[in-house]
């Protein structure tokens, strides 16, 4: 379980996305609840979570896949408590074992929730969204709309009409149309998605904004900078396990993380593209997933990767359960 530190309590109120203090439910009483985040690959699920969390619980690429866990963003107020659950995009292709292990859990997200949340990108209704939609439907829970990217919408007035074409027979409680990556439309989404949840204690501690660890986190910042940086050239083949993780005390100077990592991939020539000519590639993937690791956790990190191949780990049940891929 991951926690704010201090100074993210103390930065909340400046940080634009909205943390009012004001009674969000409207009616006094303290709110609380599972909301499932739900949509096709690349529609913006995670920043949209990451925005109303205030805290980056999910990584970000423009890579399918980006997303293989269930993954909880908790975002406390002080008349409620919403739970998001950042779900894998739901994929038609179903061929290998890690689609079939995303689309399970996508699926297993929406036990014990209270509330669906579909996302979606202004301007575009997909085969994939339908099925989406479909999978929400078939659950029975109470559902809203969320059409991500409205800043993209060039001509506003083609909003209107599209949203009442997505929304006719579809039965939303509501609909929000908002930009995760300007944090607009944020505040209003908050304010009604806690209001139709129950009334309820708060379901975890106040300073908690992740059912993750750290170490997972760190995994999963390795696994974005190989998705930002080799994502083209190594699709989909790559899983990060941390071999090892320890916090070394420095005199007086604060504590330093010592972490070292393995990338996995399935062929030898992936591991050829991760490692690069004289090993560029992997420094750099180094470089830039240390220092999204100290600005995470607020600390001096040394990082030491490497890499391996295990052949057709991504098809493999036995693998994926070994690299944390399991239910």
């Amino acid at each position: 379980m991951t926690s704010r530190n201090e100074s993210d309590l103390d930065d909340e109120d400046n940080d634009g996305l909205g943390h009012e203090d004001a009674d969000a439910s409207g009616d006094g009483t303290h709110r609380a609840g599972l909301v499932a985040v739900v949509g096709r690959p690349n529609v913006g699920k995670s920043t949209l979570i990451n925005a109303l969390v205030g805290y980056k619980v999910s990584i970000v690429s423009q890579r399918p896949q980006t997303t293989r866990h269930r993954i909880l963003g908790i975002d406390t107020r002080p008349h409620g408590q919403i739970v998001f659950v950042d779900t894998p995009g739901l994929h038609s292709d179903g061929k290998r074992a890690i689609n079939r292990y995303m689309n399970r859990a996508a699926r297993s997200s929406l036990a014990d929730v209270q509330l669906g949340l579909l996302v979606i990108e202004a301007g575009q209704w997909r085969d994939e969204d339908e099925a989406a939609f479909g999978v929400l439907r078939d659950s029975g829970l109470p559902r809203a709309l969320v059409i991500n990217k409205v800043d993209k919408i060039r001509d506003k007035t083609a909003l209107l009409p599209f949203i009442a074409q997505v929304a006719k027979d579809r039965d939303f409680a509501e609909v929000f149309a908002v930009s995760a990556e300007k944090n607009k439309g944020l505040d209003g989404l908050r304010r009604r998605v806690l209001a139709l949840l129950p009334e309820s204690p708060p379901l975890f501690g106040e300073d908690e904004v992740t059912d993750r660890s750290e170490r997972f986190l760190v995994a999963e910042l390795i696994r974005e900078q190989l998705m930002r940086q080799l994502g083209a050239e190594l699709p989909y083949a790559a899983a990060v396990n941390i071999e090892s993780y320890a916090e070394e005390q420095r005199g007086n100077k604060a504590p330093m993380l010592r972490i070292g990592a393995t990338i996995w991939v399935e062929r030898d020539s992936q591991k050829a593209i991760v490692i690069g000519a004289g090993g560029q590639r992997i420094r750099a993937v180094g470089q830039s997933a240390r220092l999204a690791i100290e600005s995470q956790f607020e600390r001096k990190v040394f990082l030491e990767l490497w890499c391996k191949v295990r052949d057709g780990w991504s098809d493999d049940e036995a693998s994926l359960r070994g690299f944390g891929y399991a239910e």
